[in-house]
């Protein structure tokens, strides 16, 4: 599923190209997503102007000017893809597809079809049922050492998996919490209510930096994540861990071995040597 910075490079992608621009015409091929698409889903949005482009968690935001706000999740496999010209024909997959005024083409294509669309109003946004019970952002200025520690005092599950919960941070998965637990040199199976305030700053500090990074790099493309320019990512080269069981740790000092664990039902790679 894309996290936090493959949602964010999608951001990134679509903000230049819908921001100010009338969304002139919507054809919706297939409603029925993860859940059916809201009613009236092309009449509410047609001839709407994007205000701006947004993201929460794994969420993107796309805020429009009668105060309506276009929520979409990618799901396991879903992209979004951009045509500033002349579009290739259109695949199977391509379930909705937005034109804007800019003469730009936006395809959500998703085989799986786990991800979502849903409208809400931007002064409910918040509380909408989708984003309730987010945890802070971790790039933002409310995320850092003493909120982790707080919010992870309390939870007797394993640090991974309480890492996982979006109600504790938004946004992560899988890949990142196994890079940043690594950077941070804690290991997946310790207690999360075992994280105090020093280890909380220092994995607080892996967390922002792992993701800077990956976003830098355009996220990790291992099965479905694109750009929406259809190029892509490459942190994956970058990763420490994930993926690489049984080679040695890339910290040299530590002589240690990669490992491959299952918590919660989801691979976790982690060095036992460095991750105490």
């Amino acid at each position: 599923m894309p996290e936090l910075p493959e949602v964010e490079t999608v951001r990134r992608g679509l903000a230049p190209v819908v921001e100010g621009h009338l969304i002139t015409r919507v054809r919706v091929r297939r409603a029925d997503l993860r859940r059916p698409l809201p009613e009236d889903f092309a009449e509410r949005i047609e001839g709407r102007r994007v205000l701006s482009c947004g993201r929460r968690g794994k969420y993107l935001l796309i805020h429009l000017d009668d105060g309506q706000v276009l929520m979409i999740h990618l799901g396991m496999s879903g992209r979004i893809m951009i045509f500033r010209d002349h579009p290739p024909p259109l695949d199977p997959h391509d379930h909705v597809i937005f034109e804007t005024g800019g003469g730009t083409t936006i395809r959500f294509n998703d085989k799986r079809r786990f991800g979502l669309m849903a409208l809400a109003r931007a002064e409910s946004l918040e509380s909408h049922p989708l984003l309730a019970g987010l945890g802070p952002e971790p790039l933002g200025n409310a995320f850092d050492g003493p909120v982790l520690a707080e919010r992870l005092k309390h939870r007797r599950a394993p640090l991974k998996s309480a890492l996982m919960d979006q109600s504790v941070v938004a946004g992560l998965g899988n890949i990142y919490v196994c890079e940043s637990l690594y950077r941070a040199g804690l290991s997946p199976r310790r207690k999360a209510r075992t994280v105090g305030p020093v280890r909380a700053r220092r994995l607080a500090a892996a967390i922002r930096q792992v993701l800077g990074e990956a976003i830098e790099a355009g996220g990790s493309t291992l099965r479905d994540h694109r750009l929406p320019s259809g190029e892509l990512g490459y942190f994956q080269h970058a990763f420490a861990v994930y993926g690489r069981d049984g080679e040695p740790c890339p910290h040299c000092a530590c002589g240690g071995t990669i490992r491959r664990i299952v918590q919660s039902g989801r691979s976790t790679f982690y060095c036992p040597m460095r991750q105490r």
